[in-house]
């Protein structure tokens, strides 16, 4: 009897492998790759309409998540100080900014997902839950970053709000402990402003991979034609 459980679970062993060697062979193909870019066309442009979207940005559970913990912080001693109404406000800005930027980001997440491979789809096949995201990101977040954070800052300054705060906030010690000891007026607003940043392309890619989420069965059912 020991015998026989041995080769069975060896076959249901080979069985499960092939099934997996399947898989990958159909995630590679043309038609596997064209489906996984498929869905991830469709997050970004899922994503990129909340961005466009004010409103849509302001209420949304995912972008909120996103923000820093250094941003959390500011926001909790400024509301602390009686000063809601100016958290709602950089609130506000950093949605228009997200906004104003939209169009910058979009060619750089599309051409990420057009540079996809075969190795990539081989780790998407393989993977768990959100890891064709995991992999556009991997390839788009540091240009994303760079390309954002400048118009990030020219739109948050041009509102005034970081002044605002560094007003708010003179005298407090959170800005220097925040950044490190250095709570110079200009170190402020770029360190505000790349935390801005930070959110947004946090909140973006949680947005596409919730939607990736969403469709997870088109991409299993294919992968198992």
């Amino acid at each position: 009897m020991r015998h026989k459980f041995i080769i069975t679970a060896t076959l249901g062993t080979i069985a499960i492998a092939g099934v997996s060697q399947s898989c990958v062979a159909l995630a590679t193909s043309s038609i596997g790759l064209s489906i996984i870019k498929r869905i991830l066309v469709g997050g970004i442009s899922s994503g990129l309409s909340t961005f466009k979207d004010k409103n849509a940005f302001l209420s949304n559970n995912l972008i909120d998540q996103a923000m820093p913990s250094q941003l959390r912080s500011i926001n909790a001693t400024l509301s602390g100080l009686g000063l809601s109404s100016l958290v709602q406000k950089e609130k506000e800005y950093i949605a228009e900014a997200a906004a104003f930027t939209s169009n910058l980001a979009e060619p750089i997440l599309i051409n990420g997902v057009n540079s996809l491979t075969t190795n990539d789809a081989e780790r998407i096949a393989q993977g768990g839950s959100g890891i064709a995201t995991q992999i556009l990101r991997e390839k788009t977040e540091s240009q994303l970053i760079a390309t954002l954070a400048p118009k990030v800052d020219e739109k948050l300054n041009e509102y005034g709000i970081i002044k605002t705060i560094n007003t708010a906030l003179k005298g407090n010690n959170l800005l220097g402990n925040l950044f490190g000891g250095n709570s110079s007026s200009n170190n402020n607003a770029s360190m505000i402003s790349n935390l801005a940043t930070q959110q947004m392309v946090n909140g973006l890619f949680a947005l596409i991979s919730n939607y990736e989420k969403q469709n997870a069965d088109v991409l299993n059912n294919a992968f198992k034609k």
